[in-house]
């Protein structure tokens, strides 16, 4: 098993090299939750219709999504370096090609290379993290990836607010290239060249895993606006994910069957704490993404704020975990995960029941403030001790290819959440508003008339639930986390030195 050899020679400056990595992964997590203020402006100002503006968000989360286990063993192969630098270019060129679309369609093409430059950066972000750091330092280092992913949230819709309002929607894309030319010469000079692995590529395995992932995400991304029926002719929702399910057990069968070297070594999950982590991480994606929709849809539908404004309800979250960060940063590599994980995730889950008991058409801000303080303690103990659970333990070699599973599901997990809270808050609705359904949703330009208000809160609130509920899976299988390698050694090595005394 290959060791931590990459941390340890001294011309790596592993902190200036993280720095570098941490703005580019910023950038990415900005672009996937910008755009949904902007829509409005995007819709008006191309003359499209709903149906067709909404591919500017699933062109880009399922170009972002497919890729992520090919490119994440890519990077294992080549370089993560250098498939870093290629997908940060590849998101900046098409950053700005988005803000000169004059069409619809061109702007939703122009997204698809974006979501690709993407897939290529985010898995090496966490494989250079496994290869630079020493396993007693990974803690702190994933903090700030994980504070980055927290701050990003409350930053994309804010600054989309205040880009569309005062320069044009085109803007929340040409921000990036100045910040993508800054990130591109950063990583090229801090970033160091780690050495690469002799890898074959697995061409059967690149090609059922596309296929399956992109008829499984596609079917649920889109269910709902298909009612969960059909789609064209024969083509129904269900259809899509059940095929998409049966490559993917297809591709499973032929990575345990291949001798050679599999897309997806298989061996990753014998790791218990790999394994485990997947689990936590998705039911994380899950609650976080499906969170943000209700919660928003009150603060603008019942309390008539804009979206700017709304966003801004996140600051208390973004502050506090972002002030956790280096405190768990060094908690995680002192102590057994299954703690600190397993403390986040149950905040977590409190913080979205909470907010569920309290949200009222006239609450007081402050009351809801709390919980989502409270969501800020869970943010900064979540993220570092899941992603650097996953992958403390892994060997050198296939850093990518446990970064590309552990973000693979992250993204299924966000793409499942998104879909399951629209079915639940459109029943919701049809339930507490009869006769109105999820149609008391649509088009509003302020707050709801006075009579559906109390309606449509009971039904934001109610949908709260289930991230709430899907959380305790999470918090189930970070408790079964065990102590990571150098920790277990740090015990053994205790043990014996108090029987020598």
């Amino acid at each position: 098993m290959a060791t931590g050899q990459d941390a340890v020679r001294p011309e790596v400056r592993p902190w200036p090299a993280l720095w570098a990595l941490v703005l580019g992964f910023f950038m990415i997590l900005v672009d996937s939750t910008i755009v949904s203020v902007a829509t409005p402006a995007i819709l008006e100002d191309l003359g499209s219709d709903v149906g067709t503006v909404v591919w500017v968000t699933s062109a880009y989360l399922l170009a972002y999504a497919v890729p992520l286990l090919i490119t994440g063993r890519l990077g294992d192969r080549v370089g993560p370096k250098k498939l870093y630098l290629t997908g940060l270019a590849l998101f900046t060129l098409a950053s700005v090609w988005c803000g000169l679309t004059n069409s619809i369609e061109m702007l939703i093409v122009a997204r698809v290379f974006q979501g690709l430059g993407a897939s290529m950066m985010t898995p090496q972000t966490m494989a250079v993290i496994t290869r630079i750091f020493p396993p007693d330092q990974r803690g702190r280092a994933m903090s700030l990836w994980g504070a980055t992913a927290g701050v990003a949230t409350l930053v994309g819709p804010i600054l989309g607010g205040v880009l569309v309002d005062g320069l044009g929607w085109q803007w929340i894309f040409f921000i990036n290239a100045p910040i993508g030319v800054i990130g591109f010469f950063l990583a090229l000079r801090l970033v160091p060249d780690l050495p690469t692995h002799q890898h074959k590529f697995d061409l059967i395995g690149v090609v059922l895993s596309a296929v399956g992932l992109f008829l499984l995400v596609f079917g649920i991304q889109e269910g709902q606006k298909y009612d969960w029926g059909q789609i064209k002719g024969p083509i129904t929702v269900w259809s899509l994910i059940i095929s998409g399910l049966v490559v993917l057990a297809i591709f499973i069968f032929w990575q345990s069957r291949n001798r050679g070297e599999p897309l997806l070594p298989l061996g990753l999950f014998k790791d218990r704490n790999f394994s485990l982590a997947n689990v936590a991480i998705t039911t994380v994606g899950f609650a976080i993404t499906a969170m943000a929709f209700p919660l928003m849809l009150y603060a603008q539908a019942v309390r008539g704020l804009s979206p700017t404004r709304s966003a801004l309800l996140l600051v208390p979250m973004a502050v506090i975990s972002g002030a956790l960060a280096p405190f768990v940063g060094r908690l995680v590599d002192r102590t057994p995960p299954r703690f600190i994980a397993g403390f986040g995730l149950l905040c977590c889950s409190v913080s979205m029941f909470w907010m569920s008991q309290v949200i009222e058409p006239d609450v007081a801000i402050w009351k809801l403030l709390l919980p989502i303080a409270l969501l800020g303690v869970a943010n900064g103990f979540m993220w570092a001790p899941i992603g650097t659970t996953a992958t403390r333990n892994l060997p050198m070699h296939q850093a990518g290819a446990g970064a590309g599973v552990y973000n693979t599901t992250r993204q299924v997990g966000a793409v499942l959440g998104s879909a399951s809270i629209a079915v639940l808050m459109e029943s919701r609705l049809a339930h507490n508003l009869p006769g109105m359904g999820g149609g008391a949703s649509e088009g509003f330009t302020g707050k709801l008339p006075e009579a559906v208000r109390q309606g449509f809160s009971d039904s934001m609130a109610q949908s709260l639930i289930l991230p709430a509920a899907v959380l305790l899976i999470g918090l189930v299988a970070a408790l079964l986390f065990v102590a990571p390698s150098h920790l277990q050694k740090k015990t053994e090595g205790a043990t014996q030195q108090a029987k020598a005394a």
